[in-house]
């Protein structure tokens, strides 16, 4: 087995790794309000969000194809093992450090810049290696979209979070209004039941979303590696590895969506803190209101190939919903501490692959 092979598959492992992490670092996105709303139990809550994980994975593939196509221009830049290492490396830092110190920040965003500063760092510093805006022609239908990181990044990066406000404050609202003669232990109770719906649905849209940007970044190496001649000298029982086009194999599907419910289940304590208990005081109500905004504007992003992130979409769906509830009951000093590390994960990632490169480029 030849060098090159050997740090393929290594590289394979660290991206498990990644997606390992990613369903750990983010398991608050899913459970965080059905847990202080004392709806389910953490671990029954851990269970509903690896299962509807792994089925949320399954579903869709237009985020994968952005993440193999759509961010970094493969015909300017080697897309080589040791680009998708040091992208890796940085992105599983950030997530690392910012889980450490209880800080809801972007999986997405941390992958999508440790890409961007391995792409520059690889190509010397050329800007036009990013794909930032390009019309997109369906060769079936002959159909016509944007794609680049501005249409599929920039925007929904701003755009989502001021939607999961809005969104959440409205149906909060619309909530608010149909149940203001309930009795509150009706409305508990109701929405008690209702809350496990809600937050099945948000691990559903967690899976939906973020599965698939690793499934993206596997495919990506292996069509470098291929198309590189690594596999070529490959014993026969690792043939499955050989990938000739963008199209996800159903084998990456599969490990992807085991490897991240498998993080799911291990559970992110310090970040469901965050969410769950520091920054809003909740309800079942409130819970369902925030989990159904999120879950639906993932849903939504999802089919239109838009890595969004989960964290930053449940982040301001339950800002928006305690807003509702009372302006004050937010607590917005954590909140711009959370928006903070929103800002800074694009560029602090971007340029930690670029250093990882570089570094590795001196051996």
């Amino acid at each position: 087995m030849s060098a090159a092979l050997v740090l393929l598959l290594f590289v394979l492992l660290i991206v498990l790794a990644f997606e390992y992490i990613n369903g750990f670092h983010d398991t608050a996105n899913a459970i965080a309000t059905v847990v202080s709303t004392k709806v389910l139990t953490p671990r029954q809550a851990l269970a509903l969000a690896a299962i509807m994980n792994l089925i949320g994975a399954f579903f869709g593939s237009e985020v994968a194809k952005t993440m193999i196509s759509g961010i970094v221009d493969g015909k300017l830049v080697d897309v080589s093992v040791v680009f998708i290492l040091c992208t890796m490396l940085s992105a599983i830092t950030w997530n690392l450090l910012t889980w450490w110190f209880g800080m809801p920040s972007s999986s997405s965003h941390a992958l999508i810049g440790s890409m961007c500063g391995t792409a520059l760092a690889a190509s010397h510093m050329n800007w036009h290696t990013l794909i930032w805006s390009r019309v997109k022609i369906d060769a079936k239908t002959g159909a016509h979209s944007m794609e680049g990181i501005f249409h599929k990044v920039v925007i929904p990066m701003i755009s989502s979070p001021v939607l999961g406000i809005l969104i959440g404050f409205l149906l909060m609202g619309l909530i608010f209004f149909l149940i203001r003669h309930w009795r509150p232990h009706t409305v508990n109770t109701v929405f008690g039941r209702l809350q496990i719906l809600s937050a099945g649905y948000m691990g559903w849209g967690h899976g939906l979303a973020d599965a698939q940007k690793t499934m993206g970044v596997i495919t990506l190496m292996l069509l470098g590696a291929t198309k590189a001649g690594t596999l070529n000298d490959a014993p026969a029982w690792l043939g499955f590895l050989k990938v000739n086009s963008e199209a996800i194999p159903a084998w990456v599907k599969l490990v992807c969506a085991f490897t991240m419910a498998a993080g799911t289940w291990a559970g992110g304590w310090k970040i469901i803190k965050t969410l769950g208990h520091k920054m809003v005081k909740m309800k079942p109500v409130h819970g369902f209101a925030a989990e159904t905004t999120a879950a639906s504007i993932l849903f939504a992003t999802g089919a239109m190939g838009m890595p969004v992130s989960t964290t930053h979409v449940i982040t301001t769906s339950i800002m928006g919903v305690g807003a509702a509830k009372r302006w004050g009951s937010v607590k917005w000093t954590l909140v711009e501490r959370i928006v903070w590390a929103w800002i800074f994960t694009i560029p602090v990632t971007a340029v930690l692959a670029f250093g990882f490169f570089k570094l590795g480029a001196l051996f």
